[in-house]
This record gives structure tokens, C-alpha cells and sequence, in this order.
């Protein structure tokens, strides 16, 4: 795997960003954009899947980033089911649900990848590498 140097490197940061930008266009226009709570709270999911994956990134630590990982492939999740919402109140199209669905998939596969990668690894992050070893004291 190539070395990340910043969050936006990591892929499924990349296409979470691409389905952002999606959701905010399609939620705003039409019904899906005078249907507040739909529109705001997908809203908010995306940018979860975005913001948890930075975060994550930035902590420095495995066990700390895959906890966020998880987060955001749980507000994924959340992005796939209200788009069965918006598409059975007619807000989108099925293309426009077909398209957003594939890569919402995507983005839950990278993420899941990733987090197995991360536990399988022996680099810990960013955070451990100016640590030195614990030395004991064996005198009494």
C-alpha cells in the first residue's frame, strides 16, 4: 500500500467527497429540497462520511482511526437508506439513485478494506513514531 500523506489521499475520502457534492445537488432542487429533514440529515450524513475519515486520518493512531472508519461506514449506511426514502417520494430519479447506491457502495468496500489493512499491519501511526521504548528499572 502507498504511503498516505494527508487525509485526502486516502480513496474512499475521494469518492465520499464525489457523493457529497451529488447529494447536495439533487437535494436541492425540487421536492427533495423543500423536504427539510430528509435533505438536511442526508446532508449531514455525507459530510459524517467525509469529516470521520479526516479525523480519523489525523489522529495518528490505528485503533483510534478505525473507530472513525466505522463511524463513516455507518453514515454511508445512513446515506443508502434515505436514499430509499428519497427515491420511493419521487425526489430523485432511479438513475440518479443507481448511481449514488454503486458508489455508496464503494465507499463502504474502501472503507472496509482499509480497516482490515490497518488491523493486520505493524504501523501504528503517525503518533508512535517519536516514542522510545519503556526501559525497566531493575534496580530496588
Amino acid at each position: 500500500m502507498a504511503t498516505l500523506q494527508r487525509f485526502e489521499d486516502v480513496d474512499a475520502w475521494k469518492l465520499s467527497r464525489k457523493i457529497a457534492k451529488l447529494i447536495y445537488q439533487y437535494s436541492g432542487q425540487g421536492k427533495f429540497g423543500k423536504d427539510y429533514c430528509l435533505r438536511d440529515q442526508i446532508r449531514r450524513a455525507a459530510i459524517s462520511v467525509m469529516s470521520n475519515i479526516a479525523e480519523g486520518f489525523e489522529r495518528g493512531g490505528n485503533k483510534e482511526f478505525i473507530q472513525f472508519l466505522s463511524i463513516a461506514k455507518g453514515s454511508t449506511a445512513e446515506i443508502e437508506s434515505q436514499l430509499y426514502i428519497a427515491l420511493d417520494n419521487d425526489y430523485i430519479s432511479h438513475a440518479q439513485f443507481h448511481e449514488l447506491i454503486h458508489s455508496t457502495h464503494s465507499i463502504k468496500s474502501l472503507i472496509a478494506g482499509f480497516i482490515r489493512y490497518l488491523k493486520k499491519t505493524d504501523l501504528k501511526g503517525n503518533k508512535f513514531k517519536n516514542l522510545k521504548p519503556r526501559t525497566q528499572n531493575l534496580e530496588p
